[in-house]
């Protein structure tokens, strides 16, 4: 089957998060067989999952799919990898979303797309009942973190992913400094 690379952004970001055109840079010019996939997903969480639902299941069973999440992408990334067994690459990924946005509930606008829309609490039932509690196949799942990220508590990721593959740098911050340096790995990892 050939290749699928499906790269998931965070909160209030886009298809053009800087990462993510880093992934399809590279791809483009190191391995133009992997098909490369970056969804702009919907603001909310219920939303955004229905999304990337609708947009895997015609392609699972013809492609083989590896997964990448940043920030909240890494939250729904983990749900995936549950949900179907992908193998994924989690970015500084975002642990209990549901706390953390506690502080955006209201008007919300996506400084990529401009998108306006308004976070509520029912939002954070839906990211809640996002979770993954029991990872089932913690091996293949591989942790990029940094500690001097600036958003979430480094610590808590460190802690959810235990049993799966950690690169856990100093320093560094959310959008994660240096990710360039782990492109090839990540193809690999992902059996791509």
């Amino acid at each position: 089957m050939p290749p699928l690379l499906l790269y998931i952004h965070g909160f209030n970001s886009s298809s053009l998060s800087i990462k993510a055109q880093v992934m399809k840079e590279y791809c483009h010019l190191h391995r133009p067989d992997v098909r490369v996939e970056i969804p702009d997903l919907p603001p909310h969480p219920k939303a955004a999952a229905d999304a990337l639902v609708k947009l895997i299941e015609p392609l699972q069973g013809h492609y083989r799919i590896g997964v990448v999440g940043s920030s909240l992408g890494g939250y729904l990334a983990t749900w995936l990898h549950d949900c179907y067994g992908f193998p994924a690459v989690l970015v500084n990924p975002a642990v209990r979303p549901y706390e953390l946005l506690q502080d955006y509930l209201g008007e919300q606008t996506n400084p990529y797309t401009q998108t306006r829309y308004v976070l509520k609490p029912h939002h954070m039932d839906e990211l809640k009942a996002l979770e993954v509690l029991d990872i089932l196949e913690p091996e293949r799942l591989w942790l990029l973190q940094q500690e001097g990220d600036e958003v979430l508590d480094y610590r808590q990721a460190v802690e959810k992913y235990t049993d799966s593959k950690q690169t856990v740098e100093p320093n560094g911050d959310h959008s994660f400094i240096g990710f360039e340096r782990f492109n090839a790995d990540i193809i690999e990892f992902l059996w791509l």
